[in-house]
């Protein structure tokens, strides 16, 4: 599943090809996708700006000019992919209400007033979109309960130690707790953990303090490096643009199970466990 970087990777493609333009025509193939899609969803996005996008843990945030925010989630198998008015207009004429070369999950289609066009495929069906109302983004119940962004000051050693005080669950699971800290995955969860030389199975409590402070930046590092390289592309994921990302390369933990560990002096094997039916990798020798 797309992570904070993946999300982050999509909004920046996205943001070229739509920020301040009109969504000229809007075309959505079925009537749900994880879940329904929302009244009136057509009608609120035909014709109106795009002001602003933006990300909020694993949500791209897409702000309209009236004060209407699109929501979406990729799920497991979302993407979008965008193509520039130039290009779209350069033959592309066809079927399916002007849209040449339609694919069975694309599910919605957009034209924007300078001719590019985007367009919402996803094969499994887990992601979704919703529409917030002006001033709703506390009561929604998507977002209502997330933690601070990692790559925010709201994300310290401080505030990390005071929210895991008194934690029994492993650290592995308080990192993927949304109300700790908003985006975190399993892939970069394992690679923050392997970088600060902590086990996923530690208790969460006993990770306040020094070794927090060695967690927090290492949080931060993977994501921002990761985010550099275009996110991971596992699976479905691509970016918006089409082009694949290359952290992947970079999994110093990751799915690298009985490969020796990359840190500098050990010579440990990298292993995997399970931890609430998700595959856990680190090194036991330098990860305590």
């Amino acid at each position: 599943m797309p992570e904070l970087p993946e999300v982050e990777t999509v909004c920046r493609g996205l943001r070229p090809a739509l920020a301040g333009k009109r969504l000229f025509r809007v075309e959505q193939r079925r009537p749900d996708l994880r879940f329904p899609f929302p009244d009136g969803f057509v009608a609120r996005l035909e014709g109106a700006r795009i002001a602003a996008i933006e990300r909020r843990a694993k949500y791209i945030l897409i702000r309209l000019e009236d004060g209407w925010t699109w929501l979406v989630h990729l799920g497991m198998s979302g993407r979008f992919t965008v193509t520039p008015g130039a290009q779209a207009s350069s033959g592309q004429a066809g079927h399916n209400s002007g849209w040449a070369m339609v694919e069975k999950h694309d599910h919605v289609l957009i034209e924007v007033e300078d001719g590019g066009r985007l367009v919402f495929n996803d094969t499994r069906r887990f992601g979704f979109m919703d529409l917030i109302p002006p001033g709703g983004e506390a009561a929604s119940p998507h977002l209502a309960h997330l933690g601070p962004e990692p790559l925010s000051d709201a994300f310290s050693t401080e505030t990390f130690s005071a929210a895991l005080a008194g934690k029994r669950t492993p650290i592995k699971a308080a990192l993927l707790d949304q109300r700790l800290v908003a985006g975190l995955g399993n892939i970069y969860v394992c690679e923050a953990l392997w970088r600060a030389g902590i086990s996923p199975k530690r208790s969460a409590h006993t990770v306040a303090g020094a070794r927090a402070a060695r967690l927090v930046p290492a949080v931060k590092e993977v994501l921002a490096a990761a985010i550099e390289a275009g996110g991971s592309s596992l699976r479905d994921y691509v970016q918006a643009t089409g082009e694949l990302g290359y952290f992947q390369h970079s999994w110093d933990a990751y799915d690298r199970e009985g490969e020796p560990c990359r840190q500098p002096g050990c010579d440990g094997t990298v292993v995997r466990i399970v931890q609430s039916g998700r595959s856990s990798f680190y090194c036991p020798r330098h990860q305590r």
